[in-house]
């Protein structure tokens, strides 16, 4: 049975009808996030009360989005990209995408992005993109997020038969170069950017972006010792996941630790952790599905709140569940207080003091993008793709 078979069989079928409900609202938040006379996706898109109910407001744009919803509506079929982008839509947003990122002074991320986009839905890569790309695992500037993107359009790019192994191999020296003893990434690939007291707290995306850039690097180029990487930063994460499934926020790179919980982001518990730990699976490593299961289930069985974080109708899943506090005070307090010994937490009377229960009713369109691209397959859609 193929790798991708056996980590969707064990799923299991009881999520089926979340998924599935998951898959329409995606659906039909998409359409509404996309721009058709920009061919680009909005940067987000909000919740406001009304005299008549729910009304949704879209504002912005985003090439990094724009790129993500590509993925994720390619790895769905035809069938959803004409629906969401009208005929020849998908091609029209890759072409759009690339001439974005070709953008003066366009950041590091925005090329990654629509270089992987551009060679894993289009079958082919624009050779200034690809250039752009070469030039990223230099930069200074880059963060780790930023650089597992390098590598996973490297990969992307080498499928198809381009030259991106040199990119591939120095984009993952200088990942690994920050990952911590217990497996977790800082934020930055240079250890001196950033506030101090900060530098050593990653997010739950320098988490699972690594663990997604090294299993595909380790698998496209055979290098154990990267998978290997991969799979200890997945088994931190996993052991420090939330009794109710929660993927937690901010952890202390120097150490398997978490230095702030909230906020819990509704695509981190739909579709990052997931998507990274099928990658991971689908290369020979650790399977983690009860892990990813948990993640999910979290959107229906929340202790944090009474409110629905799905909106099925509305097309749009509730962004994330934060605390009730001056804005990100406990999250520097937290890091403050662990930036000296790591072995410190908070006080939890500190916490008790601002409970998670703010819901931030916001939605953006990468989230339903990754939406779709982490479970590609299991609804019967799939281009393909892995």
């Amino acid at each position: 049975m193929p790798a991708t078979s056996q980590w969707i069989a064990s799923i299991g079928e009881t999520v089926r009808p979340m998924l599935g409900d998951l898959h329409v609202l995606s659906r039909i938040g998409l359409a509404q996030m996309y721009i058709p006379a920009d061919q680009q996706f909005a940067y987000t898109i909000r919740g406001h009360r009304s005299a008549v109910g729910p009304r949704l407001t879209r504002s912005g744009q985003s090439v990094r989005y724009s790129a993500i919803c590509a993925l994720g509506i390619a790895a769905g079929g035809s069938d959803l990209a004409e629906e969401i982008l009208g005929p020849g839509g998908l091609d029209s947003l890759v072409a759009k995408t690339t001439t974005e990122a070709l953008q003066p002074g366009r950041d590091p991320g925005s090329i990654a992005l629509a270089a992987w986009a551009a060679a894993e839905v289009s079958g082919d890569i624009d050779q200034a993109l690809l250039a752009a790309l070469a030039t990223l695992p230099i930069d200074p500037t880059i963060s780790v997020v930023e650089l597992s993107w390098v590598v996973t359009a490297a990969v992307a790019a080498c499928r198809v038969g381009a030259d991106a192994e040199s990119v591939m191999r120095s984009a993952v020296g200088r990942l690994i170069g920050r990952q911590g003893a217990g497996g977790l990434f800082a934020p930055y690939v240079d250890p001196s950017r950033g506030l101090r007291v900060r530098r050593h707290v990653g997010s739950f995306a320098d988490q699972v972006y690594p663990i997604q850039a090294l299993a595909r690097a380790a698998d496209t180029l055979g290098e154990p010792g990267w998978l290997e990487r991969a799979g200890v930063t997945a088994s931190a994460i996993c052991a420090l996941q939330g009794d109710s499934g929660q993927w937690w926020w901010h952890y202390d790179s120097r150490a398997r630790r978490v230095v702030e919980s909230y906020p819990v982001y509704s695509v981190h518990q739909h579709a990052m952790g997931p998507m990274a730990l099928r990658d991971l699976a689908e290369v020979g490593g650790h399977q983690y599905a009860d892990a990813a299961v948990a993640g999910l289930r979290w959107l229906e069985s929340h202790p944090e709140t009474m409110v629905p974080m799905i909106e099925k109708d509305l097309g749009v899943v509730w962004r994330k569940v934060g605390r009730r506090e001056p804005r990100k005070l406990t999250r520097a307090l937290a890091a403050l207080y662990t930036s000296v010994d790591p072995r410190r937490q908070l006080p939890t009377g500190v916490l008790a003091l601002f409970p998670p229960r703010l819901i931030d009713y916001e939605c953006r369109p990468y989230e339903l993008g990754w939406l779709l691209y982490a479970w590609r397959g299991f609804l019967g859609v799939e281009r393909g793709l892995r």
